[in-house]
């Protein structure tokens, strides 16, 4: 059996309407304030009421500020996180949300992710709607979240960089592989702390996922709009195997593949072709021997891009090969959420790369790189140090 969430996003998604409707689920209200109080964070009050929109219950979660909350940087969250005494999986699931929104903002704004200042979302609120959601899924023994195409709004948004186009920047990249629509109302909808929540824990899915269901829970907006200003989650088991969605992975993306037959070309340049190609931003290159005509021995060039750096790719290939002609056409390509960390070993810190589906991690590998390079610098074999790192990497599968 497994354990499922479906977020019913027929009215958008926000933080404390994520939260509002997993507590509504049938978790105590005194379990999830000592859960909550370990985030160690103050200067709030927290309320928790019912509240009727359009003849329809829900809880409403009303996050009081009470103090002046400064603008966080990642790290500043990610310490906040991960010094708290909260399970590991609460920690996985909330860090992964902040580090999409992280990266999404760095991503429309054109500044480095270090760089970024959470504005409306780096105050307290937003950390306890977040880690709040995470400790609910973690109450309810949530194994998988899947998401209803999602209601965006129309219209503007005013923001702390001035008037914005619903969805946000940030939103409409965090909402990449999410069936969305927008109709009925000039209002934002999802805000980026909901849509970081989905990007992080939540598969898209065109219906509800077959379930047995347990509870239902409804979390109120702050918004009167014409119709009940509730997310819907509901929340069940399943048996057998695994659901159809299971196919979906956490991100999916348009990119080019560009290929060219190479039959006259001094093999030594290959290796400098491959590095201007992955300077520019190509995103995998790779040779295949092939046989063309009068069984001429060739190799075969395929190149992954993205359709923005395609130009500068083609480029790069008319100018450092001998090809005089390529050919490309669009693919989607489907990959797990990925990020770096190290692990200590004997030898000192090792990067590894972890690779999450919804916030479960699926794989941690070693970056072969940085083990050589420790390997060289300490003069030792490069399998120990590697099979160190491996043996390190359990930490992040619990």
């Amino acid at each position: 059996m497994t354990k499922l969430a479906y977020f019913d996003c027929f009215s958008g998604i926000s933080g404390n309407m994520a939260l509002g409707a997993l507590l509504d689920c049938g978790i105590p209200e005194d379990s999830f304030r000592r859960e909550i109080d370990k985030i160690g964070v103050g200067g709030y009050r927290l309320e928790i009421r019912e509240v009727v929109k359009n003849g329809l219950r829900g809880l409403f979660v009303d996050i009081r500020v009470e103090e002046t909350q400064p603008h966080r940087h990642l790290a500043d969250i990610e310490n906040i996180i991960r010094s708290s005494p909260l399970a590991q999986r609460i920690q996985e699931r909330s860090l992964l949300a902040f580090q999409k929104l992280a990266r999404a903002e760095a991503r429309a704004h054109g500044e480095p992710v270090e760089k970024i200042h959470f504005h409306e979302v780096g105050a307290v609120d937003a950390i306890l709607d977040v880690v709040g959601s995470a400790i609910c899924l973690e109450l309810l023994g949530v194994e998988k979240v899947y998401s209803s195409p999602i209601h965006i709004g129309a219209g503007t948004v005013q923001t702390a960089h001035g008037l914005l186009p619903v969805p946000a920047p940030s939103t409409a990249e965090l909402l990449k592989g999410f069936p969305v629509y927008g109709r009925d109302a000039d209002a934002e909808l999802v805000t980026p702390t909901g849509a970081a929540l989905l990007a992080a824990l939540a598969e898209p899915a065109a219906d509800a996922p077959p379930m047995s269901i347990d509870h239902v829970g409804y979390g109120a907006g702050s918004r009167d709009l014409p119709w009940a200003n509730l997310l819907r989650v509901t929340v069940g088991e399943t048996a057998g195997p695994a659901l159809h969605t299971d196919r979906v992975p956490a991100l999916a993306e348009r990119v080019m593949i560009v290929e060219a037959n190479i039959d006259d070309m001094n093999p030594q340049l290959y290796e400098h072709v491959l590095e201007r190609l992955f300077e520019t931003g190509a995103l995998d290159v790779f040779f295949t021997p092939i046989q063309m005509k009068r069984n001429r021995p060739a190799v075969m060039l395929s190149l992954m891009v993205d359709e923005a750096k395609l130009d500068q790719a083609l480029g790069i290939l008319f100018a450092e090969t001998t090809t005089i002609g390529v050919r490309m056409h669009p693919v989607e390509r489907r990959k797990l959420d990925r990020e770096e960390n190290s692990v200590a070993t004997r030898f000192g810190p090792v990067q590894v790369k972890i690779a999450r589906l919804s916030g479960r991690v699926m794989n941690v590998a070693p970056e072969y790189r940085d083990c050589l390079r420790i390997a060289k610098e300490k003069d030792v074999p490069l399998k120990d140090v590697y099979q160190a790192a491996l043996g390190a990497t359990g930490q992040f599968k619990k």
